[in-house]
């Protein structure tokens, strides 16, 4: 009877270590929801560095494909000089292109993808056998409009300061090298709020789709950045080990 068990378990072991194996080889992709100036960005850039993958942004390589004028690049420019949004297939073959790259398949971050349940389930199909984590920093409407409408910033030198959390000494001068400072068009209240809309309008659902695939964090996106990040560390640990 023991050698028995013994045989079976010798059989077993391959397929242990082969199921093992598969598992340490899957791909990790990490997808990164939150509003506009929930910090996305900044702790992508930190999750790249920390877990060797490559950061994704959609805005990065429109603006990539448009600056080398590829074939893509030239028609999303087409619809951008026209005042109009780029259509998801157009979006969706710009992202899979940089997806067929070699340096993306041990995994990668995406960042500011997918905006809509359209190219959410686009991206599903194309994701199949890998590793999905959706993380979404939680931060309210009136910290992101503070974030953004009371960022000031030095038409000298770039330092940025905020109006709520981070005010000059003096108003209206930076204090790195005294220079004026001023704010961007874009970060205008009315402008923050039309951007919030349309995230809550389009984005937001993607929330309640993750969730019911019981692949979504909501991690605490108010606290310090470092926490944040540490947050999202430990989540991506948990969940690939």
């Amino acid at each position: 009877m023991q050698s028995y068990l013994f045989c079976l378990l010798l059989l077993a072991v391959p397929f242990f270590l082969f199921a093992m194996q598969e598992a340490s080889n899957k791909s990790i992709v990490l997808i990164m929801l939150g509003p506009p100036a929930s910090g996305k960005g900044t702790q992508s850039v930190r999750l790249a560095k920390e877990f060797q993958l490559p950061h994704i942004s959609t805005g990065d390589l429109f603006r990539e494909n448009i600056s080398q004028s590829t074939p893509l690049g030239q028609k999303a420019k087409g619809f951008i000089d026209e005042g109009k949004l780029v259509p998801d297939e157009l979006v969706l073959d710009m992202l899979f292109d940089r997806l067929s790259k070699a340096d993306t398949q041990k995994g990668f971050i995406l960042d500011g993808f997918p905006r809509t349940l359209a190219q959410a389930e686009a991206l599903e199909i194309k994701l199949t056998g890998k590793k999905v984590i959706v993380l979404n920093l939680e931060v309210s409407d009136e910290t992101i409009i503070k974030r953004t409408a009371g960022r000031l910033i030095c038409r000298k030198c770039g330092n940025v300061h905020n109006q709520y959390f981070s005010p000059p000494s003096q108003e209206n001068i930076c204090d790195k090298c005294g220079g004026e400072l001023y704010q961007r068009e874009d970060d205008k209240p009315e402008v923050v709020v039309t951007r919030l809309r349309t995230y809550h309008n389009q984005t937001a659902p993607l929330i309640d789709y993750y969730s019911r695939k019981n692949i979504l964090t909501n991690i605490a996106g108010e606290q310090s950045s470092d926490q944040v990040f540490k947050e999202l560390k430990e989540t991506v640990i948990r969940q690939t080990n």
